[in-house]
């Protein structure tokens, strides 16, 4: 299956609108469930649905025909990405839309998977993983595959073609640098 999502993969990349549909209904189910997760995540009163934030996200990667994917960890994180930014976008449209509505700050646990997720503390991760993807792409990433996709580290370390312990590693790192910026917020 991953041969064939490679090929699929460069052929979409080639422009074959076909292939990239059929890339799409290939993974549909697998970034279903990636949006689900997303949308868990993210703080309650999000007004976008799991259907309609995967293809919003759809459509967003297809209209950026420059974007390249050489494997399949690279779009799925690509796909987090964009959900992730489709997920911010709505709430801070829905708190423009209750200015004033007074919002109080948690901080977060040490464990960033399961930390509470309110209107700002998503909007401060959303920001530190932009200003680490800026700094440390590949870091970014696991961030993006781990935290938002809620892939293992075996998962990520298969799409990457690195040990499980490389991954580790790297999400340590980037849970360093990711709370110091969230805290310095």
């Amino acid at each position: 299956m991953e041969r064939t999502l490679s090929s699929l993969m460069l052929a979409a990349e080639g422009g074959d609108r076909a292939a990239a549909d059929t890339l799409f209904a290939a993974l549909y189910s697998e970034l279903h469930r990636m949006a689900q997760r997303q949308l868990s995540r993210s703080a309650s009163g999000v007004t976008l649905g799991a259907t309609t934030l995967l293809h919003e996200a759809y459509l967003d990667i297809s209209r950026h025909e420059a974007v390249v994917f050489p494997d399949r960890g690279r779009f799925m994180a690509y796909a987090a990405k964009v959900m992730r930014g489709l997920i911010i976008d709505d709430v801070r449209n829905r708190r423009a839309q209750k200015r004033g509505a007074g919002f109080e700050i948690t901080s977060l646990d040490a464990d960033l998977e399961h930390a509470a997720a309110d209107d700002k503390a998503l909007t401060r991760i959303s920001a530190a993983v932009d200003e680490l993807a800026a700094v440390e792409p590949a870091l970014a990433e696991i961030v993006d595959l781990k935290f938002f996709c809620g892939f293992s580290f075996a998962e990520i370390a298969a799409m990457r073609n690195v040990s499980e312990r490389t991954v580790q590693r790297h999400w340590e790192k980037a849970r360093i640098y990711l709370h110091g910026t969230i805290k310095d917020a």
